[in-house]
């Protein structure tokens, strides 16, 4: 027997030793609200542990929570605080009054888990609230002294003596409070009638309730309460009990029947009708899971219910009867809440840099990721992974810890944003996932420079053309964002002949249209090459630079100028030819220019109007006018000539010159070996010369046409061949009738002409022609009042030429 008991002694002990290698249990309290950096325990010390061996072992401190709220000094085994213990927020579900921080600090090589609970201390840090500022209570005159009526409780986050321990009232000699203690501690207050009341005496009492709370120093809370004094019946309706309790499994169906109460009032009629609502003491989030029928008292699920937010549920109903001057009871329900797996793993972002520059370099963390699961087993183990190909990788960097990593090169002109979706996979059946998206913004660097959409521009522009007249829009195009993609457009400046660009052009900086400051002509300017830049506002800004060629285009403009024949301006050009001139023979040439170029410089001739088409001919192209056959008695002698020179534009312009041609049988051969004699305005004003001419004219003509009317009438022998024609002088010019003439070379043949007119009634004049020895003749009708003259010259003549045939 003595052996055996030592065998069991000796398991027992094996037992005890190899147990605890793997699990022991610490236990530390601290109260909330530490400093950062606080230490709470040296847990080498504490453990027994070798603090050089901390960091051989690869010593961590897991803590079964969402927070990372301490951690461990791996050089002094020092436990300390890594982030403020809010108790009230680590332990806002939990109805206990002690809140447990678990924490596991594991050892490898060899494996050894060490369980430590870290007991957080309520410290007095919140005054209690009441869930309303007016509570308003209608009570019976005929009510009883010691009737009770409920009253609101105040709430205080805070635990232990730092919550509510009691509760003062305003003096009154009417009422009174009494503190109620729940099950879970909770102070709740009643209002007790401690004097009959009178509402023709008083009909309202003010009061005022505050709440007080144990902590050192108290805090406190108040509310009024405003008693209207009415007239009611006096039976309260009853519950069978004070407290119901029920049992409800979590994620039950909506709709699902939690209890049924029942209240009985011993009033009748609509005194004893019983309507069921919640109270004040039920909190907002129990009322909206449970759904309370106000005419059967029937409790149902209406929302979600979750075990691991909530595992016992509160709920304080109240039977109020249909009473003038209703009555009420109260009684508690207590839910509790049954667990089932249904936990989902979560992601939690604990950093991010939601917005890079695109010149980010590779190997940048984006963000730190943690994933957890609220189950256990297989079911709380989760896989982390990247939904797309996208430039970022995961690297983990703790057991529930990940960093966003940039793996390439990132280009905000490409991709501008990106849109990361990280899912987590626990590694249930089946498996539950969830899926966190996190926005990268990628901010803009000046790495792109303005760019056209073509290196030249070439800018057809019209002459005669508005000033500020919009000739064109040069526009570029920058990729980059916000500031490094405003332009700013300007002209380079360039001088032409010591003229700027500026002054003859300019260009809207902001949008690139590019204006004409002054009016062209295409006959002094015709293109104009000058370079435009584009700049971005950047820092450094960046630029590029487009050549424009303004072409200037003509127009036609410019009316064509008649340079051949010439003539005065507004006179007429007067032509003199014999009538014996061969077909072909050139009359004269019109030639005209036009400053314009191209079609709006080309130039045609014609007739206007049309004259005898077969006497003469125009060619359209060189302006060339001869004879299309030789002259016959019916063609008149004075004839005149109208040429329209007009230019190949739209529309066209043109110019006239009047030609006045004269016919005669014999030309006169001026004295002046020249062709033409120009006239000499400097001598003689305009007025006085045409007055000169015009007398010389008609003097002339009629003279000559004497002359040519008695040598026609002669039956003489043809006289000598005439010679070449050749134009008059400038009296000539002017006349529009020439005499019949005729070249004599002696005296002779002078004397007999002269005889022969003489008998027919004509006069005839001689002029010698220097350098010849002859003379032209011409012959005068008598009526001209030139016989004296001429039978002067006659004898004069007469006498020379007996001389001359003596000799």
């Amino acid at each position: 027997m003595g052996q055996l008991m030592k065998r069991y002694v000796l398991a027992f002990l094996l037992f005890c030793t190899h147990w605890g290698s793997v699990l022991s249990m610490t236990r530390y309290s601290i109260p909330e609200e530490m400093k950062e950096g606080s230490v709470v325990a040296n847990l080498a010390a504490d453990l027994g542990l070798d603090v050089s061996v901390l960091a051989t072992r690869e010593v961590k401190l897991d803590i079964i929570h969402s927070k990372k709220y301490l951690d461990i000094n791996k050089r002094t085994g020092e436990l300390y605080i890594l982030e403020k213990i809010d108790r009230e927020y680590l332990c806002s579900t939990r109805t206990s009054a002690v809140c447990i921080l678990k924490l596991d600090l594991i050892f490898e090589k060899p494996l050894r888990i060490f369980n430590i609970e870290l007991e957080i201390m309520d410290i007095n840090d919140h005054a209690p609230q009441f869930r309303r500022d007016r509570i308003e209570l209608d009570v019976s005159e005929s009510a009883s002294p010691g009737e009770r009526f409920t009253l609101a409780n105040a709430v205080d986050s805070d635990v232990g003596s730092n919550t509510v321990k009691s509760y003062r009232l305003s003096d009154s000699e009417h009422f009174s409070i009494e503190i109620q203690t729940g099950s879970d501690g909770t102070k709740y207050v009643d209002l007790v009638l401690k004097k009959a009341l009178d509402r023709e005496e008083q009909a309202v009492h003010n009061l005022v309730l505050t709440a007080v709370d144990g902590g050192v120093p108290a805090r406190s809370g108040t509310a009024s309460i405003v008693v209207s004094v009415v007239d009611t019946n006096d039976n309260a309706p009853q519950f069978a009990h004070q407290v119901y309790s029920a049992n409800i499994t979590e994620n039950s169906p909506i709709g699902t029947v939690v209890l049924k109460l029942n209240a009985t009032d011993l009033d009748e009629g609509s005194n004893a009708e019983i309507m069921y609502s919640f109270t004040l003491y039920t909190s907002e989030k129990t009322q909206e899971m449970f759904t309370l029928n106000p005419n059967t008292g029937e409790i149902k699920v209406k929302d979600v219910i979750d075990f691991e937010e909530i595992k016992i549920l509160e709920m304080h109903i109240q039977a109020k009867d249909k009473g003038q001057h209703p009555l009420s009871g109260q009684c508690t329900v207590m839910v509790y809440v049954e667990d089932v797996n249904d936990n989902h793993p979560e992601i939690t972002v604990k950093s991010l840099r939601s917005r890079v520059k695109e010149t980010v370099p590779v190997g940048t963390v984006i963000a730190l990721v943690g994933v957890s699961d609220r189950d256990s087993g297989d079911n709380g183990k989760v896989d982390l992974s990247i939904s797309e190909q996208l430039p970022f990788v995961l690297n983990k960097s703790s057991e529930r810890d990940f960093e966003l990593v940039v793996s390439e090169s990132l280009d905000r002109e490409t991709v501008p944003e990106y849109n990361i979706i990280l899912t987590v996979t626990d590694r249930g059946t089946p498996p539950l996932s969830d899926n966190e998206t996190i926005t990268l913004e990628l901010q803009d660097v000046n790495d792109n420079a303005p760019l056209f959409p073509k290196s030249f521009y070439t800018i057809p522009v019209m002459e005669n053309n508005a000033p500020g007249s919009l000739l064109s829009s040069v526009t570029a195009f920058d990729p980059d964002f916000n500031e490094n993609q405003y332009l700013v457009y300007f002209i380079v400046e360039r001088e032409i002949v010591n003229t700027s660009m500026s002054m003859l052009f300019t260009i809207n900086p902001e949008n690139g249209d590019l204006y004409a400051l002054k009016t062209f002509d295409y006959e002094r300017e015709k293109e104009f090459l000058f370079h435009i830049e584009a700049r971005d506002s950047g820092a450094p800004p960046l630029s590029s630079n487009v050549t424009v060629h303004i072409i200037i285009l003509d127009q036609n403009d410019n009316t064509p100028l008649i340079v051949s024949p010439w003539r005065a301006h507004g006179s007429v050009v007067e032509e003199v030819i014999p009538r014996s001139t061969d077909k072909g023979h050139l009359i004269a040439k019109v030639i005209a220019i036009d400053s314009d170029s191209v079609q709006n410089s080309r130039v045609t001739y014609q007739f206007l109007p049309v004259p005898d088409a077969t006497l003469f001919g125009l060619d359209q192209y060189n302006g060339e006018i001869r004879t299309m056959r030789m002259f016959s008695y019916r063609d008149p002698r004075h004839l005149r000539l109208v040429v329209i020179a007009k230019d190949n534009g739209d529309p066209s312009l043109s110019a006239t010159v009047t030609i006045k041609l004269s016919t005669m049988e014999h030309v006169v051969k001026s004295f002046s070996e020249t062709s033409e004699v120009p006239l000499e305005y400097d001598i003689f004003s305009d007025l006085n010369l045409y007055l000169l001419i015009g007398l010389g004219s008609v003097s002339f003509l009629l003279l000559m046409t004497i002359l040519v009317t008695i040598v026609l009438k002669c039956q003489k022998p043809k006289p000598p061949k005439a010679t070449p024609p050749c134009r008059n002088s400038v009296v000539s010019q002017r006349s529009s009738t020439v005499a019949d003439s005729t070249l004599v070379s002696n005296d002779a043949y002078w004397y007999s002409l002269f005889l022969a007119e003489t008998r027919k009634g004509k006069v005839v004049v001689r002029q010698p022609v220097p350098k010849s020895g002859g003379y032209i003749v011409s012959s005068i009708p008598r009526s001209t009042g030139l016989t004296e003259t001429s039978e002067s010259a006659a004898s004069t003549l007469q006498a020379s030429t007996t001389s001359s045939s003596s000799t």
